[in-house]
């Protein structure tokens, strides 16, 4: 073989493992690819159940004790005639803590008032009334929605404003949201929705800020008492297994609640912030 022939020969055995080398590092490439595509779905995945499950845990779907609304407007949440401890929810619909103790808690607190062994009373009330735009309307609109809603619906719409409550500093609770939602849950009659446009039980949402403010001295939120005893936010409130504890270890008293709100006097109702549409 010439020297010309083996030159030719050798540069087309290169020519062939360049050929090969770029096929295999092709391959791996579309390996990769298709790797790091089923990781990406595998991730979605994951974070949709994740998601998911995080949902249907904070989402209460066992039975709920009887509500009723008591003349002042609290709701009361028990067995009719039920002698039990009685825990008293102070709470305001923007308050973010409110909102992560329903979310941990909230369904300790629904199944023991179904099983008999807690009776609920329910005291929404404007807390942010003093602070600025949105936060002050948003409190405002919730906490008068709420008191529209009727008794039978209450706990599951008071949940919905929960679930649905906007970040701290953001325009909400729009009366069409609040509306809306009070339809989903099988109430939108033209009575709530005018209660609710025309803010009519803003004299009642009044009533039960002074009653939570001066005659039960809170001054934030969420407060609650077992039997009149002020529980513990962190070490209680926010674990689910020690406030079953609390509760299970407290005394039975009858189902009579404090000293009901007394109503604003006339001409000093607090002013009303704007309806968001």
């Amino acid at each position: 073989m010439s020297k010309a022939a083996r030159q030719r020969s050798a540069r087309e055995r290169l020519a062939e493992e360049r050929k090969r080398q770029a096929q295999k590092q092709q391959r791996m490439r579309a390996l990769t690819i298709a790797i790091s595509a089923l990781a990406i779905v595998a991730l979605a995945v994951v974070v949709t159940v994740y998601v998911v499950n995080k949902k249907d845990k904070n989402t209460y779907t066992g039975a709920l004790a009887p509500a009723t609304r008591m003349a002042d407007g609290r709701i009361l949440m028990g067995k009719p005639g039920l002698k039990a401890p009685m825990l008293e929810m102070f709470e305001d619909f923007q308050c973010p803590i409110c909102k992560e103790m329903e979310s941990t808690s909230g369904n300790t607190i629904k199944r023991l008032a179904a099983e008999g062994k807690v009776n609920v009373i329910y005291n929404p009330f404007w807390l942010f009334k003093e602070r600025e735009e949105p936060i002050r309307g948003n409190s405002q609109r919730a906490a008068n929605a709420a008191l529209c809603a009727p008794a039978d619906k209450w706990v599951k719409y008071h949940d919905t404003i929960y679930k649905n409550q906007p970040a701290e500093g953001s325009a909400g609770f729009s009366n069409k949201d609040l509306i809306g939602w009070g339809k989903d849950l099988g109430f939108d009659t033209p009575a709530f929705e005018q209660c609710v446009k025309g803010m009519q039980k803003q004299s009642q949402v009044d009533s039960m800020t002074n009653y939570a403010e001066q005659a039960r001295k809170v001054t934030g939120t969420p407060t609650v008492y077992l039997n009149g005893q002020s529980l513990d936010l962190s070490n209680v409130l926010l674990k689910p297994s020690a406030l079953e504890k609390a509760i299970l270890a407290a005394k039975p008293v009858d189902a009579t609640p404090s000293a009901a709100p007394t109503a604003t006097p006339s001409g000093s109702a607090s002013p009303t912030a704007k309806s968001s549409k």
